[in-house]
């Protein structure tokens, strides 16, 4: 037997990522246009680096508090209050060591072995491998596709609950489909929880990504104060600090103490000077953001049109997130088409089979890029598509 084992089965199994291993492919390879990751291609703002130096440059290298910095708690209050007009508590927040460790932290607040959570995919595949390695175990509800996008099945959630349901994972706007619930699907959604005791984990991060008005619907906009759900976000997206790996919960304030804990046992806290300049992002990168999605509103409909203009190509428009999720006539195997398509037409895309039930024909293109390198990675796929 060799060390692997040896292993944990949990850990031992936990799947490799399937965006990762087309990057590895490609990621050296001269003039390619990398649309696999979720992310856009500009540097962090000045503004924000500026205040993490000054905070790193006075010595803010200590031991900080495990709920995060009281300035960020309060800016974090003061972010959703604007862009969700109601009144928020500081104590109603947790920063986090990235998104990823705010949903690690929702799993091993709600789920352990043998429990089940509700999830719909296509999804990111970092929650179900995440909830498999705590030992809990993910249950798919796909997303409906048809003619007119993509839909979720709320009465196929209720069909999945079971005795052994913990909570439902839902993100909205969802990566990588860009299905946006409204506030009817919200509201189903929470009845059931309710009637059935479940908690919700509400991933919400490309809420303020959306095409069709200033903001996707939120369960902040139909939930109630004692309703059990847990908010997971992250500073990534909005703010182009990806590397970054700051990310936030909105918690019950009679939770907190209990994150507070979860906190202290995995890794002590988020350094206190990336803490500051997650407070510039906050209060002073409302602009910058705004920007921002206006040009991913550009980026979006270039690219569709130029993949649709090919007549063979299956897409919804999506009215949320930053990407493109889309299936090519006559190809199969999306995986083994991922890394021809480095290879060929020099465009990096994620293959639809890394997330999950319902999109193993498809393929996911991040149009969160400068126009010019959308359109040319556009006209690259068009020309590889026409000689298929």
């Amino acid at each position: 037997m060799s060390l692997v084992d040896h292993l944990r089965g949990a850990a031992r199994l936990a799947p490799e990522s399937g965006i990762v291993a087309v990057v590895n492919h490609g990621r050296t390879k001269p003039g390619l246009i990398p649309l696999w990751a979720g992310e856009g291609d500009k540097p962090t703002p000045d503004f924000i680096q500026n205040a993490a130096i000054e905070a790193l440059k006075a010595g803010e290298t200590f031991y900080t508090w495990q709920r995060g910095i009281p300035e960020l708690r309060h800016a974090l209050a003061r972010y959703h209050k604007r862009h969700f007009g109601y009144d928020f508590s500081h104590e109603e927040f947790i920063v986090t060591g990235s998104g990823m460790q705010a949903i690690q932290l929702a799993i091993d607040a709600v789920a352990g072995a043998g429990d089940e959570v509700i999830y719909l995919p296509p999804s990111w595949p970092n929650f179900p491998a995440a909830l498999g390695v705590s030992g809990a175990v993910p249950v798919s509800v796909p997303l409906v596709h048809s003619g007119n996008g993509w839909a979720c099945d709320v009465d196929g959630i209720e069909e999945a609950i079971t005795e052994r349901t913990k909570a439902i994972f839902v993100n909205t706007p969802s990566n990588p489909t860009g299905w946006t619930a409204d506030r009817e699907t919200l509201e189903e959604i929470l009845e059931i929880a309710r009637e059935r005791n479940l908690w919700i984990i509400a991933d919400e991060i490309y809420s303020l990504f959306y095409y069709d008005g200033p903001r996707a619907p939120s369960f902040m906009d139909v939930m109630r104060p004692d309703d059990r759900i847990l908010f997971v976000n992250s500073f990534s997206k909005n703010w182009a600090m990806t590397g970054w790996r700051v990310g936030w919960l909105k918690v019950h304030p009679e939770l907190q103490q209990v994150f507070e804990n979860l906190i202290q046992y995995s890794t002590s806290g988020t350094p206190a000077f990336l803490q500051k300049g997650a407070v510039a992002a906050l209060d002073e990168g409302d602009e910058f953001l705004t920007s921002e999605i206006a040009a991913a509103h550009i980026a979006r409909d270039a690219i569709a049109q130029r993949l649709l203009a090919t007549g063979r190509v299956d897409l919804t428009v999506p009215p949320g997130a930053f990407y493109l999720f889309f299936r090519i006539d006559g190809i199969r195997d999306t995986k083994k088409a991922a890394f021809e398509i480095v290879d060929e037409a020099n465009v990096g895309l994620a293959p639809g089979t890394a997330f999950g039930p319902g999109g193993q024909e498809f393929f996911r293109l991040c149009f969160h890029r400068r126009l010019d390198h959308v359109e040319e990675a556009a006209d690259r796929l068009a020309r590889w598509i026409s000689s298929r």
